[in-house]
């Protein structure tokens, strides 16, 4: 049987789960509320 203690004791997270991690949290991502916004904001200059 597995003990899962032992198990999460030795669990480290692979890097390239941190550097994803990083990546998306560092990164300036536009979304569709975002393009909305800016359509109104361009559209009620007018």
């Amino acid at each position: 049987m597995i003990d899962f203690e032992a198990e999460m004791n030795e669990y480290r997270p692979s890097l390239e789960v941190d550097a994803v991690e990083d990546a998306i949290v560092k990164s300036d991502l536009t979304d569709m509320n975002d393009i909305m916004m800016g359509l109104i904001k361009e559209v009620s200059k007018e």
